[in-house]
């Protein structure tokens, strides 16, 4: 399965209205595996930034005035999450600010449900855990995932953060690829600090013991069992086992 993380950021809380998207961050996931894959791109709003949003992530609307319209970029986003499952915390946030990006272009454009699969982490999380706080911040210290990098909101790392807790939170179990890696897709930012194992490690070394240590291991049994008149656990336990 293809899915594809996401996170964005705004100029304010409402596209009803006329807030605009910032910031796209998207990472790939295949086979809950992280492939490197990354679209990441900031958006010349063609509005203010609220100050208030300002205090949330840091982008300012100096950092935004030589940056691409959306317009710009729609082509290459759609292109890189067609046909994925979309991973996103507070999804309807998120989907509700890109649905009404791709309205203002010319044309018929599809929504994001018609050509992608959407799955929520707030739901989830909310799910698996209710009455408790469920915000990405509050996931990361219930699932120990590092977010130490994360003083701001920014939509990139946030992805690669929520990519984390959603492995753990549906498998425990996370393949997670080099910090670094270059991305095949989008180019600005990066990785923010993510410590994360090659997927390509070697495989951890497994000393066995040798022939004399399991001899002398036996040797320590006897001595306990002998001590403990007969009645050592693991000899119960070989009984009921019938060894």
């Amino acid at each position: 399965m293809r899915q594809i993380v996401l996170d964005t950021e705004t100029t304010g809380i409402d596209p009803n209205d006329g807030h605009r998207i910032i910031e796209i961050g998207c990472v790939e996931l295949v086979g809950r595996k992280l492939t490197g894959r990354h679209f990441h791109r900031y958006i010349n709003p063609e509005r203010e930034v609220e100050a208030g949003a300002i205090e949330v992530h840091g982008i300012t609307n100096e950092m935004l005035a030589d940056k691409p319209l959306f317009s710009a970029v729609a082509e290459e986003f759609l292109d890189f999450v067609r046909g994925a499952e979309l991973v996103i915390h507070n999804a309807p946030f998120d989907v509700g600010f890109l649905d009404m990006e791709l309205a203002r272009l010319p044309g018929r454009q599809p929504k994001l449900a018609e050509i992608c699969g959407v799955v929520d982490t707030l739901v989830m999380a909310r799910q698996k855990h209710p009455g408790q706080r469920n915000s990405l911040d509050a996931l990361c210290q219930r699932y120990f995932v590092d977010n130490s990098q994360r003083d701001l909101h920014g939509a990139l790392l946030d992805a690669e953060i929520l990519a984390d807790v959603y492995l753990i939170m549906t498998g425990g179990q996370t393949n997670l690829a080099l910090a670094g890696e270059d991305s095949n897709e989008g180019g600005e930012g990066g990785n923010k600090g993510i410590r994360r194992l090659p997927a390509d490690r070697p495989a951890l070394t497994v000393v066995r013991a040798s022939e004399d240590e399991l001899a002398a291991h036996l040797e320590q049994l006897q001595i306990i069992d002998k001590a403990s008149g007969g009645n050592c656990l693991w000899r119960s336990t070989e009984a009921s086992d019938g060894n």
